[in-house]
């Protein structure tokens, strides 16, 4: 169940139908959850996977998105950033594992493509391709590196615009959140005619930062470390990768009010994109127009509004959606039990 149907509500902005990150039209999430033994006594475990995130369902290296990042806390292993911020557009699906893992997936991804695209690196350029990471190695045998390239390129092929499968699936599998089993979140907000949709891969936090009082949360913590959030911002507004880049700062505020203080060793990173224009890979046009918002309507002030609403309620919803999970060496994680303060 999601938080709000424990009766946990965030913010005052309306969620999307399905109040996750597909509410933004296009937009497809697709997962692989790796869970099996690695050796005959169980010490070693397959804990993790591999979630892609396509900001549409077309050939994303010919028609490119507007999109920024933003590094609340650089404790993280991504690629792809350099370019993507450099030149303000997204060529490739966003893809989520574990921290030893990027270098499979972003191979697996990359094959998938090539593929896709015979022209990459023979008529035309290179494709930039984006990962980010989280640490599951407390669940995961993250040193025996289950994830393989075939992984992706599967999370790809499973992606679709329907409701977001959340908690312990996909990237989130092994993931821990305030010592409590943690993973995929997601959420949505609407603003005006537009949808700010949210995904994260939450993996950070102490028993004791929690906001307990804010959510009412019960017991059954269990000790962790500092570890990492890779939040995906989507939205359909017609956005500049620099206005992107205003609204994706904001997503540090719901990720604060959950009780993160953005921690020496956790990897904090927002990932952002706008599904409104696309930009075409060929074109012998010198000029091209793009439409963008208007700095100073009212309407910013609503999106900075939305990204940290959507933004808290992914992280809650990554822990509400995740069931007690066991791991190697016989580690068990358990759900948060959430529910309403009378």
């Amino acid at each position: 169940m999601k938080a709000r149907e424990k009766g946990i509500t965030v913010g005052k902005l309306s969620t999307g139908v399905k109040n996750c990150i597909t509410d933004v039209e296009g937009v497809m999430v697709g997962h692989v959850t790796l869970d099996f033994s690695l050796d005959n006594d169980g010490n070693e475990y397959a804990c993790t996977g591999v979630t892609a995130i396509l900001p549409h369902g077309g050939n994303l290296f010919k028609e490119k998105v507007t999109a920024a990042s933003y590094v609340i806390n650089g404790f993280g292993k991504t690629t792809g950033l350099v370019q993507l911020n450099e030149l303000g557009v997204l060529e490739s699906p966003i893809m989520l594992t574990n921290t030893f893992g990027v270098p499979a997936v972003t191979q697996g991804t990359l094959e998938y493509m090539l593929a896709e695209s015979p022209e990459i690196g023979e008529t035309t350029g290179t494709i930039n391709i984006v990962v980010g990471e989280c640490n599951d190695s407390y669940l995961n045998s993250i040193r025996l590196f289950p994830v393989k390239p075939e992984h992706a390129i599967e999370a790809i092929k499973n992606a679709s615009c329907d409701q977001v499968a959340e908690g312990a699936v996909g990237a989130g599998k092994g993931m821990i959140c305030f010592g409590y089993k943690g993973g995929i979140g997601s959420s949505s907000r609407i603003v005006e005619e537009y949808t700010v949709g949210c995904l994260v891969l939450s993996n950070f936090g102490k028993k004791e930062e929690l906001q307990r009082l804010r959510y009412s949360a019960g017991d059954g913590l269990s000790e962790t470390s500092d570890g990492s959030i890779i939040i995906v911002l989507a939205t359909d507004t017609p956005l500049s990768d620099r206005q992107l880049l205003r609204v994706a700062k904001r997503c540090g505020i719901g990720l604060g009010r959950t009780g993160s203080h953005f921690s020496h060793g956790s990897g904090d990173i927002v990932i952002a994109f706008s599904t409104a224009q696309k930009m075409a890979h060929f074109s012998d046009e010198m000029v091209e127009t793009r439409t963008q918002l208007r700095e100073d309507h009212l309407i910013m002030n609503q999106l900075f509004t939305a990204a940290s609403e959507a933004a808290e309620e992914a992280i809650l919803n990554s822990l509400s959606q995740a069931a007690t999970t066991k791991g190697r060496l016989g580690r068990i994680v358990n759900h948060l039990n959430f529910y309403k303060e009378e």
